[in-house]
């Protein structure tokens, strides 16, 4: 049987330590999406968040669990964006230095949150980024704050669905989107203890499936090669402490298209009046996915974040 990589002690741990520093995020809802679906959806808004995603959890977590020694040497991680501006607050916050490894397809938005923190940036090719974080590694003796596959992370990240469920009680179903697994992992250490009961459904882009393939065989699946898709974020494979995670706590995953994600994302700017990145805006579109079997059930959803330069507006849009 596997084991989760965290105990709820360890969420309710990092609640306590990360509080000065986060955002107590509001949850939404939405009439308009109410009478589509049938159900009652609650939206955990973490695109408010510091650093304008739940990443921040995490890495201020990580960042503040460090002894005195460690943290002199500074830290070091590989993300796309948002994970890198999360360690970059923390490191801020406590005054040690930051570097943040970022491939080559960043947004510029999310290169220019990093840089606004004050953490050195390393641009690279995806498929570089962990050779490159490993060389900064030996060179400073920086700590890596794996954006996912971290356990101190990963109870960080579970704070969010905490505050969901301290807001809404009782939930049916709880929705996160799912790149590496981190939130999803937090989420579900959250939920078991919290909702025993509920579903707990992981929102991914077809074009990005692995933790769909993962969880269906049994074992971590290899990355699409060269994926496409406009959720930016969720382009990471599953960490093997995210992968035990999720099978402990029997994770679904709801697997959604690119068009589904886009129209999930302008349903939270138009009617919601949100920016909501299209990483963020997968659970909404896992959501219409489920359908009729959600019709009368009470959904969670978190929204990742919402750090977004709106290249995927469609015209006029």
């Amino acid at each position: 049987m596997p084991e989760p990589a965290a105990t709820f002690a360890d969420v309710s741990a990092a609640a306590e330590r990360i509080a000065p520093y986060v955002h107590r995020t509001p949850v939404a809802t939405s009439a308009t999406l109410r009478r589509e679906s049938g159900a009652a959806v609650f939206f955990k808004c973490e695109n408010l968040q510091k650093v304008g995603a739940f990443k921040a959890r995490g890495a201020l977590n990580a960042v503040l669990s460090l002894d005195e020694d460690e943290a002199a040497r500074g830290v070091v991680t590989h993300s796309s964006g948002n994970h890198g501006a999360a360690l970059a607050y923390a490191a801020a916050i406590r005054g040690i230095p930051c570097t943040v490894v970022m491939p080559d397809h960043a947004p510029e938005v999310k290169i220019e949150a990093v840089r606004s923190y004050g953490a050195n940036i390393e641009i690279c090719r995806h498929v570089d980024r962990e050779p490159a974080t490993a060389r900064i590694i030996q060179q400073t003796g920086a700590t890596l704050v794996h954006p996912y596959n971290n356990a101190v992370v990963i109870a960080g990240q579970g704070t969010a669905a905490l505050e969901l469920i301290e807001a809404t009680g009782d939930l049916d179903i709880v929705i996160t989107p799912i790149g590496g697994g981190g939130l999803m992992s937090g989420t579900a250490i959250t939920t078991r203890h919290k909702l025993p009961n509920a579903r707990i459904i992981g929102a991914e882009p077809y074009a990005v499936d692995d933790a769909y393939r993962s969880l269906q065989l049994g074992q971590i699946q290899p990355p699409i090669a060269d994926p496409k898709t406009v959720a930016d974020g969720l382009l990471t494979a599953l960490g093997d402490l995210t992968f035990a995670t999720m099978s402990w706590a029997g994770v679904e995953i709801v697997r959604v298209e690119e068009n589904a994600i886009i129209a999930a994302a302008l349903f939270h700017l138009h009617r919601m009046k949100i920016l909501v990145e299209p990483s963020g805006a997968t659970g909404l579109a896992a959501v219409r996915r489920l359908g009729d079997t959600i019709a009368g059930k009470r959904i969670g959803v978190i929204i990742s974040g919402g750090n977004t330069d709106l290249s995927w507006l469609p015209s006029g849009g």
